[in-house]
C-alpha cells in the first residue's frame, strides 16, 4: 500500500470527524483501497466473503472522494430496508450523512444529507427519477450485493438506466456469481477458453483468505439425516432416507418432510442445536442462535418448538413486518437465544454475536446457502468457532463442502433443453426469490408429510467429513455438540480427526467394522431399495415408526445408518427382519 493512501487521514470538513481507529484498516481493505486510489476506476467491484468489512471499506472510498472533490453526492443501493439503515449508521460513524428514509415521492433527500441509500426495487420501480438525481450532481453510486442487480431482466435495466451518468460506481458483493445467466450491470465479464464469459472481479478477498487471517470464524457443518414417510395426492404412502441417493423429486419431498414442524426431525434438530448454543454461552455469555425458515407459515411453528424446548420466547422477523427492522435490531445488541426469521437475515445483515445455525430452509441456491451462512462467519474475537445445522441433503453437503471455492458469475451456458441442463439450482432459485407468505401454494402441491425421524448424520469442517452415523441423543452426537466455542481452527481439525480416530477404534474392537466390499453400486441401491420395502411393511404391520424399526435393526445388527452401510451389513438387516416376519425375533 502507497504511504499517501496508508495515512491519509480526512482533513477538517464540515460535519464530518476523523476516521480515527477506523483508519487502521484491515490488510485486504488497505490493499483494495490502495489499487482503488491508485487506478482511479470508473467502475470497480470488490468481491469480499461476507463478513470481511465490505461496508468499512466502501465507506472508505467514499470519504476519499468527498475530500479530494470528485464526487458531492452518494447513493447507496442494498438489497432490503433493513440494510438501508445499517448502511446509514455505519455512514454516520464516519461523518457521512446517508437518508435511508428516502421514498421516490420526495425527488430529492434534505440538505442536512450527503446522499440516500435505497433499495434496488425502489430504483426498478422509478428509474427515470434515480438517473435525474444522479446526473444532478457528481456521484458515487454504492451498488450493494450487486448480484441483485440480475435479479430480473427489470432490475437490471433499471440500475443501468438509473445509474449510467454517475462518476464513480463502486460494486461490492460477497458472492459473485447466481444460478441463471441475467447478466449483471456495471459488471465487466471476459471470455475464457470455451467461449463463456465470466466475471471478472478488480479485488477479491475469499473465505478461506479470511479465515487464513483470522478475520472470520471457521463454520462446523453439523448434517443430520433420517426417515421420511409421506402422502401423495392420489393417497400413496411413500417413504425415503434422507441422504440417500435418490431422485430429484424423492429428495424434495424428503426435505420438506423432514423440515415440518410437526414432524420429530424439526425437533430433534432443534433441540440439539439448542444444545449446542448452551454450550456455546459457557465461553460467550451472549452468543445467539438463528434458524432460517422457508416461510412466515413455517417461522411461527418453529418459534413456537424453540419456546416449548427453551422457555424463552424467540425473536421472530417476517420481512414484511413493518417492525422486523427494528427487532433485529434489538436482538443483535440484546442477549436473548434465539431468533426465527425467513429472508430478511439471509444477506447482509450484521449480528455479529450468532453463532449457531439451522438451516430450515428448501432454498438451496449456492449463492443463498453462502449468503446464509455468511450470518455466522463474522469474527468479534480470536479462537470463536459457528455451527451449523443442516439436512443431510447432497446439494447442502456439497455446498458446505465448497465454502472456500470461489466462483464467478457465468454467461452463456450451453442449454439444450435436456433434463439433464436443469439443475436443482435453476428451480431452487426461483422458490428463494418468490414471497415469503407462498406456504399457502406449497399447501397445493401433491404432498402431504406423515412421520420424520432425525439421525446425527456428520460433520463437515474445512471440507472434511468426520464421524460416522449415529441415533440423535447419542454419545456420539453429545460429543460432537460439546466442542469447546473458543478453539483456533486447526485445534477443531485436529480435535474431530482425533474422535473420529478413536470412534473408529472402538468400532474395530467391538467387530462392527464394515468387512471389505465388491458389491457394485447398483447391488448396493438394490438391497436398500429391498431393506427400505420391509421396513415399511413391518412399520404398517406394528405400527412403529419407520424410524423406530431402523434404529432396532441397528442395535440388533450393528453397524452406521444405511447410507454408510455396506451391502453385506444391508443383507443383514433384511435377513433379521425376515425373522421377524416369521416369528423368530
Amino acid at each position: 500500500m502507497s504511504t499517501s493512501a496508508a495515512s491519509h487521514l480526512p482533513p477538517a470538513f464540515p460535519g464530518r470527524a476523523p476516521w480515527g481507529t477506523a483508519s487502521k484498516l484491515r490488510a485486504w481493505q488497505a490493499a483494495a483501497l490502495d489499487q482503488y486510489l491508485r487506478e482511479q476506476p470508473r467502475d470497480f467491484l470488490a468481491v469480499a466473503t461476507p463478513g470481511a468489512g465490505k461496508t468499512t471499506f466502501a465507506l472508505r472510498v467514499a470519504t476519499e472522494l468527498l475530500d479530494r472533490g470528485e464526487i458531492s453526492r452518494i447513493t447507496v443501493v442494498a438489497p432490503t430496508e433493513h440494510l438501508k439503515s445499517q448502511w446509514a449508521d455505519a455512514a454516520h460513524r464516519v461523518g457521512i450523512r446517508v437518508d435511508p428514509q428516502f421514498r421516490n415521492a420526495h425527488g430529492t433527500h434534505g440538505r442536512d444529507f450527503d446522499g440516500v441509500a435505497v433499495t434496488y426495487a425502489q430504483v426498478a420501480a422509478r428509474p427515470l427519477l434515480h438517473r435525474a438525481r444522479t446526473e444532478a450532481a457528481r456521484t458515487l453510486v454504492i451498488l450493494d450485493e450487486i448480484h441483485h442487480g440480475g435479479d430480473a431482466l427489470s432490475w437490471g435495466d433499471a440500475v443501468r438506466e438509473a445509474f449510467e451518468p454517475a462518476q464513480r460506481r463502486l460494486a461490492l458483493t460477497g458472492t459473485p456469481f447466481r444460478s441463471d445467466t441475467a447478466a449483471i450491470p456495471f459488471v465487466t465479464y471476459v471470455q475464457d477458453g470455451a467461449g463463456v464469459r465470466r466475471s471478472q472481479a478488480d479485488f477479491t478477498y475469499g473465505y478461506g483468505d479470511a479465515l487464513r487471517d483470522g478475520v472470520v470464524r471457521p463454520v462446523i457443518f453439523l448434517a443430520y439425516s433420517g426417515s421420511m414417510r409421506w402422502r401423495t395426492r392420489a393417497g400413496d404412502e411413500l417413504s425415503a432416507r434422507l441422504g440417500d441417493p435418490l431422485t430429484q423429486d424423492v429428495t424434495a419431498h424428503a426435505w420438506r418432510t423432514a423440515l415440518d414442524p410437526k414432524g420429530e426431525w424439526m425437533t430433534s434438530v432443534l433441540r440439539a442445536a439448542d444444545t449446542r448454543l448452551t454450550e456455546v454461552r459457557r465461553h460467550v455469555p451472549d452468543a445467539a442462535g438463528l434458524v432460517i425458515a422457508t416461510d412466515q407459515t413455517q417461522a411461527r411453528a418453529y418459534a413456537s418448538l424453540l419456546r416449548g424446548l427453551t422457555g424463552e420466547p424467540p425473536v421472530v422477523v417476517l420481512s414484511d413486518d413493518s417492525g422486523s427492522s427494528s427487532r433485529i435490531e434489538s436482538f443483535t445488541h440484546g442477549e436473548q437465544r434465539w431468533m426465527v426469521a425467513v429472508r430478511m437475515v439471509s444477506e447482509g445483515v450484521d449480528v455479529p454475536r450468532l453463532a449457531v445455525g439451522v438451516y430450515a430452509t428448501s432454498t438451496a441456491t449456492p449463492l443463498f446457502f453462502a449468503q446464509a451462512v455468511g450470518r455466522f462467519v463474522r469474527a468479534r474475537r480470536r479462537g470463536e468457532t459457528a455451527s451449523v445445522f443442516l439436512p443431510s441433503v447432497p446439494l447442502l453437503l456439497q455446498h458446505a463442502g465448497e465454502l472456500e471455492v470461489e466462483r464467478d458469475h457465468a454467461l452463456d451456458r450451453p442449454r439444450t433443453g435436456r433434463d439433464e441442463d436443469w439443475s436443482p439450482e435453476d428451480a431452487l432459485l426461483a422458490a428463494a426469490n418468490r414471497p415469503e407468505n407462498a406456504s399457502a401454494d406449497q399447501d397445493l402441491l401433491p404432498f402431504e408429510a406423515l412421520e420424520a425421524q432425525a439421525e446425527f448424520d456428520r460433520v463437515l469442517f474445512d471440507g472434511g467429513e468426520f464421524g460416522t452415523s449415529a441415533l440423535v441423543g447419542s454419545e456420539e452426537e453429545q460429543d460432537y455438540l460439546g466442542l469447546p466455542g473458543l478453539l483456533e481452527p486447526e485445534q477443531v481439525a485436529v480435535l474431530l480427526r482425533e474422535r473420529q480416530a478413536a470412534q473408529q477404534k472402538g468400532r474395530r474392537s467391538r467387530g462392527q467394522e464394515p468387512a471389505p466390499e465388491r458389491a457394485s453400486h447398483r447391488e448396493v441401491a438394490a438391497l436398500r431399495k429391498e431393506l427400505h420395502q420391509l421396513v415399511g411393511a413391518w412399520a404398517k404391520r406394528t405400527g412403529q415408526p419407520h424410524g423406530t424399526v431402523h434404529a432396532e435393526l441397528r442395535r440388533s445388527c450393528g453397524g452406521p445408518a444405511v447410507p454408510q452401510a455396506g451391502a453385506q451389513e444391508v443383507r443383514e438387516r433384511i435377513e433379521t427382519l425376515r425373522r421377524w416376519f416369521v416369528g423368530k425375533r
